[in-house]
């Protein structure tokens, strides 16, 4: 927050280099360090005030508001007028330079008192005359620091006890918690800038931080958040850092990650086999320096970062990142690439504005944007797109090199340390024993991490922000909540999993712990909901969790209950439940839902995937759904989207004939079995999954008969249409009523498509075709939902809606039709996001 005073008459005090000005404010002279302003203000100048600094020459009409504050100073001269009032905030006020705002204030209104955190938020006294309070109590509601999100402030009265000055006080004791800290945030600008200047004390120091950004969720063990609960605390501060950290006018007043390389964390590189003959560590800017070399040898290098280790090469070198992919059974899904700046993200993806100010802003995410420039081919084989990112943490910006460092790639692959499957790697010995035959080296420091937590994906659509995996930078944010929440743990779901806690109006999701199918991520899913419960304070009376018997995440919460009830709830509905919640919707209301995805498990024992809900919290109505087709061998078919292509051939009355590719992709002995399995419903199960049809498709005319990862032949489908652009037609799908939902046979959408595909119609056709289609249909299902009910609120959820193409046309159509449009954009609409919908289907129920 930047408080405005008036320089009435500007002087530049003699023998202070021009840094310090006086600033005549009513007669008084006031001290003010002008250090921080591009040209030195002129006599009559305004400028904005932060912490004792001039920042800004601003003019007039933005100055006006200052007056406010100075006059109120100039009125309480008498003591008579004094008063005491206490505030209680809560929120996120905790390592986001909360109280040095707070003091900053305080002080500029010619306050007096104290700030502390405390278990439960920050904790204000101030006396004063009651106009100087009243300014004071609407800034801390209205102008926090930027990362800051203030919850509640409520406020009592006090007698006043007199005194002189305002202090910061050390943090009350530890409680019940009901506060979180900041996530973790992006090295900020100054901190930027003073890693590059070679007068700076903190010249090319890998653990540069201030008040504005660095560590924070993954450092804390307790709050309140000081240096003591942190990782932190092993590292002493120097006198110079101490001197800092207590200096109201200094950046670094009360940033608990404060360190110098006199007194901080260090790095130290292992190169070898860990378990036989390693080399001994080199530390400091050895370390470094072999770093970067190995990387430009065409190494790869484990690197530890805020939440966890990273495995790192250089990703214009196609045999680096075919080793790496080789190493890690990464099979064909896309890695992220770490760019050395803005400018060679331009040269590499196509960005809009929106996607650049993604990536420079605090969070720093991997942003999805269509690739431009080649990087090499193994980075995203076969994939349109390019997750890309900028570095966050200073040892990023010390691996691209500063200047008058010997030149290195601008562009490096950054992936998650683990093999395929496992949880993200956080501590040094462990990283050592399972990056083992992954990484050549480790570049490690000894700052411990309290809390893992993996990159942030998100894309845009039509100009907003879709967030894909939601992790460092936003968790564990609180996200409101529409109506009361008892205290809740929700498990999640056993894809993309994050759980979750909430209690009364908030509720805080974790960050991405990742696919349960390993025994290692079900651990971290404990160790996950043990730390957010600490760090919430809540103390769950009961569980949620999914429907499906067999999930993983499910037989967790059972198991962890301990007498607890636990409560199930249907995949899809949990799916719009959580869209619901995060726009607001209230307890009472309700929404059409439209929830497609690749697999839940329906009420009738069914694959779901292709539904359109009535939809409440407490109760949800299948209105219509998918045709089911056989999904013949479950994971099989998954893997293998040429065995859905078939089982909707034989659906839609088409012959397997060798002239149609998905066929063609079929070994005739395979077929046989799939003949034998759909004719007898043996090791079959009905399904309506969207996804799973959207497999089909992309097999049928001939793009991706088989794949390695989740999603991935709809991510080829998708990135055709693009290339292919907007079309003036789509393929017939007959909707049928029954006794009970209406079905969308897609019978006709599969005999058109092979028609085309015979035809010799290129597959960006077809796939804009089907895009084009499938919107279509969510329209027309919608408008039938609306005919019978009146709602005309439709709420799109569930992992098929990260489709760009698809979202972004049935936004168009419905918002043409007269709808109004829910679609994620604070949690994934994928399973990462479901969590938020079982505590709020949970607490209805």
């Amino acid at each position: 927050m930047c408080l405005g005073i008036p320089g009435q008459v500007v002087e530049i005090v003699p023998g202070y280099e021009g840094q310090l000005a006086l600033v005549d404010v009513e007669g008084a002279a006031r001290r003010v360090n002008v250090g921080m302003l591009d040209a030195q203000p002129a006599p009559g100048a305004w400028v904005l005030i932060h912490m004792g600094f001039a920042v800004e020459l601003i003019d007039a009409d933005r100055a006006r508001g200052a007056l406010e504050g100075l006059e109120l100073m100039g009125r309480g001269r008498d003591e008579d007028q004094r008063v005491r009032r206490r505030y209680a905030v809560t929120g996120v006020v905790q390592g986001v330079g909360f109280r040095p705002f707070v003091y900053a204030t305080a002080t500029a209104l010619a306050l007096t008192g104290q700030v502390s955190n405390t278990a439960t938020g920050v904790t204000i006294e101030v006396e004063g005359t009651p106009d100087a309070l009243d300014t004071f109590a609407r800034r801390l509601r209205t102008e926090p620091p930027p990362l800051a999100v203030v919850e509640t402030v409520t406020e009592s009265t006090m007698d006043p006890v007199g005194g002189t000055g305002f202090t910061i006080e050390e943090s009350g004791p530890a409680g019940r918690s009901r506060t979180l800290a900041s996530p973790d945030v992006a090295t900020c600008a100054d901190c930027r800038a003073e890693l590059r200047d070679p007068e700076n004390r903190r010249h090319r120091h890998p653990f540069i931080t201030c008040v504005n950004c660095g560590p924070r969720l993954t450092i804390i063990t307790a709050l309140p958040y000081d240096r003591e609960t942190t990782t932190m605390a092993g590292f002493p501060m120097c006198d110079a850092c101490r001197q800092e950290y207590e200096d109201p006018a200094d950046r670094r007043f009360h940033a608990q990650p404060i360190a110098c390389p006199d007194c901080g964390p260090r790095i130290e590189l292992v190169t070898g086999d860990p378990g036989r003959h390693a080399w001994p560590p080199v530390h400091g800017e050895t370390a470094l320096r072999t770093a970067r070399e190995l990387l430009a040898q065409g190494r790869i290098v484990a690197v530890k970062g805020l939440g966890g280790y990273h495995l790192a090469c250089d990703a214009r070198d196609p045999h680096a990142v075919a080793e790496l992919r080789r190493r890690k059974r990464r099979g064909g899904k896309p890695f992220a690439v770490m760019v050395a700046d803005l400018a060679t993200a331009r040269r590499v993806a196509v960005l809009t504005a929106d996607e650049e100010h993604l990536l420079a802003g605090a969070q720093r995410p991997i942003v999805l944007a269509p690739k431009r420039e080649a990087l090499a081919d193994e980075v995203a084989p076969g994939n349109p797109d390019l997750g890309v990112m900028l570095p966050y943490t200073p040892l990023h910006e010390l691996l691209f090199g500063l200047d008058g460092d010997p030149p290195m790639t601008d562009a490096l692959v950054l992936t998650s340390g683990n093999v395929a499957g496992e949880p993200i790697v956080t501590d040094d010995a462990d990283a050592l024993r399972r990056l083992a035959g992954l990484a050549d080296a480790w570049l490690r420091h000894d700052r411990p991490i309290h809390v893992p937590c993996d990159d942030s994906v998100t894309r845009t659509v039509a100009g907003a922000p879709l967030p894909v995996r939601r992790s460092r930078g936003y968790a564990p944010l609180p996200v409101a909540l529409p109506f009361d929440v008892p205290p809740s743990l929700a498990a999640g779901a056993d894809l993309k999993n994050a759980c979750a806690v909430a209690e009364g109006r908030y509720a805080w999701l974790s960050p991405h712990v990742g696919d349960m199918d390993d025994r290692r991520t079900v651990d971290a899913l404990t160790s996950v909901a043990n730390q957010i419960e600490d760090l919430t304070g809540v103390r769950p009376a009961r569980l949620v969790a999914d429907a499906h018997p067999d999930y993983r995440s499910t037989r967790w919460a059972l198991e962890r209950a301990a007498g607890r009830p636990v409560h199930r709830v249907q995949h899809h509905h949990a799916h719009i439940a959580a869209v619901m919640g995060e726009h607001g919707i209230g307890a009472g209301e309700q929404v059409i839902g439209v929830a497609f995805d690749g697999t839940g498990y329906g009420t009738d024992g069914a694959v779901w995937g292709g539904e359109v809900l009535l939809c409440g919290y407490k109760a949800a109505e299948r209105f219509a759904h998918l045709g089911y087709v056989p999904l013949a061998g479950g994971d099989a078919s998954v893997l293998r989207p040429y065995r859905m292509a078939l089982a909707h051939l034989r659906h839609a009355g088409i012959d397997w004939a060798d002239d149609v590719p998905a066929v063609a992709a079929c070994p005739q002995a395979e077929r046989d079995v799939l003949a034998h399995q759909l004719d007898t419903a043996f090791g079959s199960v009905p399904t309506s999954s969207m996804g799973r049809l959207f497999d089909a498709v992309a097999s049928l005319v001939g793009v991706k008969h088989e794949v390695d990862y989740e999603a991935e032949a709809a991510i080829v489908l998708e990135g055709l249409a693009r290339s292919h652009g907007p079309v003036g037609r789509a393929y017939p799908i007959g909707v049928h009523d029954t006794d009970g939902p209406l079905v969308a046979d897609p019978a006709e959408l599969v005999r058109a498509v092979v028609a085309d595909v015979r035809a010799g119609a290129p597959a960006a056709e077809v796939a804009a075709v089907f895009h084009a289609t499938v919107a279509a249909l969510v329209a027309d299902l919608a408008g039938r939902a609306r005919d019978r009910t009146g709602l005309r609120t439709v709420a799109l959820g569930g992992g098929v809606f990260q489709n760009a193409v698809l979202l972004d046309a049935a936004d168009r159509l419905l918002s043409d039709r007269g709808f109004t449009v829910l679609r994620p954009s604070l949690l994934p609409p994928n399973d990462g996001g479901i969590a938020l919908g079982q505590l709020l289907i949970a607490a209805a129920s």
